[in-house]
């Protein structure tokens, strides 16, 4: 696999099959931006990646919320904050 130099790192070439209406909206939209297909198509999966991330740290933090709710060997912060406050 030959990789490409650029500004940002390395780029890497790939075939994608597109319907006529993809490759015809990504044509518009490259003369309308006055950027590179190949340059779209990074935007578009930098975005769709970034969706995931987001996604995949919100089902984490879901998944994880309250596990340590029924724990009986953790102390009772709340009280041993009370008890700093009065010292």
């Amino acid at each position: 696999m030959s990789a490409k130099k650029g500004e940002t790192g390395d780029f890497f070439f790939t075939q994608i099959y597109l319907t006529d209406q993809q490759r015809n909206e990504l044509a518009l939209l490259s003369e309308i931006q006055g950027k590179k297909q190949s340059e779209l198509v990074r935007e578009a999966i930098d975005l769709l990646i970034e969706q995931a991330s987001q996604e995949r740290r919100k089902k984490i933090l879901s998944e994880t919320a309250g596990i340590w709710k029924d724990r009986s060997d953790i102390p009772d912060f709340e009280q041993m904050r009370s008890e700093w406050d009065r010292e």
